[in-house]
């Protein structure tokens, strides 16, 4: 289930209540021609084998269909949704229970994640320019989540996260998220981690960025692997070439 109505909404917020709303324009930062998917293990794999759980860290899709760093911003605006794919763990609800009471217990809590706007540096380090509040994810869990960046009564008003030209979006997980698709193509898919050592094991303390202004390297790369997440900007509408300004104001 896609939660449409609640991001059409959203957007129709923003854009009704912006100046010249008319001539908005809405990007998917990090759709390309693979659909956002829930992920599953790979058939054959047994879950103890199954590698889809993204845990205590902040990841950046560095290639997905070859395209490097869909998640770039091109065009300055405002970061309003986001498209998430979140695996269902298991057709069992009794297993799921079981692998959630697992999983919570081994990385901190339920599963949880934000949008994080990362402004890249020399040699893999990236600061965090803007971050959304968390979103906690087991009622959405087997689904392709299309959700709003927050959501008061009424959609009178809601925050967005501001985007400058040349800074990527990435995810922050400071527990843990069933997000991982692998598996795929290792020249066409790649994510990088906000880790620099031991990044063939999973996190063994908190690396997620959750601080605005703080600066980090990402020196684990997977190839292979899509992290199922895409955001929805608004891009900054221009002033008319029409446009006079009064210098009374």
């Amino acid at each position: 289930m896609k939660r449409f109505s609640l991001v059409t909404a959203a957007l129709l917020a923003v854009l009704v209540t912006s100046p010249a709303s008319a001539l908005a324009t809405i990007v998917e930062l990090g759709q390309t021609k693979t659909p956002i998917v829930s992920p599953s293990c790979p058939k054959g794999v047994s879950p103890s084998q199954c590698f889809i759980i993204l845990t205590r860290t902040t990841a950046i899709q560095s290639v997905s269909d070859g395209v490097s760093y869909p998640t770039k911003v091109k065009k300055a605006g405002w970061i309003v949704a986001f498209t998430l794919g979140l695996s269902n763990l298991s057709t069992s609800s009794t297993t799921e229970h079981s692998y959630l009471h697992t999983l919570d217990q081994a990385y901190g809590g339920t599963p949880q994640i934000a949008l994080t706007v990362l402004k890249p540096g020399p040699n893999n380090r990236y600061t965090v320019a803007a971050q959304s509040a968390t979103f906690h994810l087991i009622p959405f869990l087997g689904q392709v989540l299309q959700e709003p960046l927050s959501l008061p009564p009424n959609f009178t008003s809601f925050t967005a996260l501001p985007v400058k030209p040349g800074e990527v979006v990435g995810v922050s997980v400071p527990t843990w998220a069933p997000v991982l698709s692998y598996n795929l193509s290792t020249t066409k898919f790649a994510y990088r981690q906000s880790r620099m050592a031991n990044c063939k094991s999973a996190a063994g303390t908190q690396t997620a960025q959750q601080t605005v202004g703080a600066t980090t390297r990402y020196l684990c790369n997977y190839t292979g692997t899509r992290v199922e997440y895409s955001a929805t900007e608004v891009l900054n509408t221009p002033y008319p070439k029409s446009f006079v300004h009064d210098t009374r104001h």
